[in-house]
């Protein structure tokens, strides 16, 4: 997801991340996702994406890359998705509500009150949207990495710069890493559940190095989405077009 104050991040505050351990490269966080249920929200782990960041270029082994195809192919099934997400941004404040994914291209969040917050994908531009202010930021999804999530159909190996797969009892990862002259870099963490080969959560470091986390439970493949609910109503709102 994104924020306002940058297009490749997600829509919260950005105050100063707060500081945390260095987490080891290429590893995964300790879990801490309470056991499967249908109305808890998880907790989401908070990996530090940004101590990833340079270095020399990576190279995986065949066990690496056959979990990276793993992650690729569900990725490129996922189709058609809604549930509920629990969100922790860099200053550590949690935010739920409802999401909802068609492929290609198109995604949205609408926050739980008291925040004000929607954010809108319809398949060429992302918006994020406050209801109280009645304005809404717009991005080219091109530039956020939120494009790579809502790709119809990706091989991660083949079609992004993986930095990092990792996998333990309990989750598959893959980071991806994103350079852009006139942006920075930044970085994208996938995970699925090693078991069941879910989407869980994934994480985004912008190029300021602020981290975004979004936990997904609840998933629901068979609904049918209206696609109304992917448009961007240019009309009514003052937009920011960056």
């Amino acid at each position: 997801m994104m924020s306002t104050a940058s297009a490749q991040a997600v829509p919260v505050p950005k105050p100063a991340p707060k500081p945390r351990a260095d987490v080891p490269k290429q590893a995964l966080p300790s879990p801490v996702i309470p056991g499967p249920s249908a109305a808890t929200p998880p907790t989401p782990i908070i990996p530090d994406l940004r101590n990833l960041f340079g270095g020399n270029t990576p190279t995986f082994d065949a066990n690496q890359k056959a979990l990276a195809s793993k992650v690729s192919a569900y990725m490129s099934t996922l189709q058609n998705v809604s549930g509920n997400f629990v969100q922790v941004g860099p200053d550590g404040k949690r935010s739920t509500g409802d999401f909802y994914i068609q492929k290609p291209g198109k995604i949205r969040f609408e926050y739980d009150d008291p925040s004000p917050i929607a954010l809108v994908a319809d398949g060429s531009s992302v918006i994020v949207r406050d209801r109280r202010l009645a304005t809404q930021d717009v991005y080219p999804l091109s530039q956020t990495p939120l494009r790579y999530l809502l790709s119809d159909r990706i091989d991660l190996m083949r079609d992004t710069n993986v930095v990092g797969v990792a996998s333990d009892d309990m989750f598959i990862s893959v980071t991806i890493e994103e350079k852009q002259p006139l942006v920075g870099t930044s970085r994208l963490m996938l995970m699925i559940g090693a078991k069941d080969n879910q989407l869980k959560q994934w994480t985004v470091t912008d190029p300021q190095g602020y981290d975004t986390t979004v936990a997904v439970y609840n998933l629901d493949t068979t609904k049918k989405l209206d696609p109304g609910m992917f448009r961007i109503d240019y009309t009514n709102y003052q937009s920011n077009q960056n």
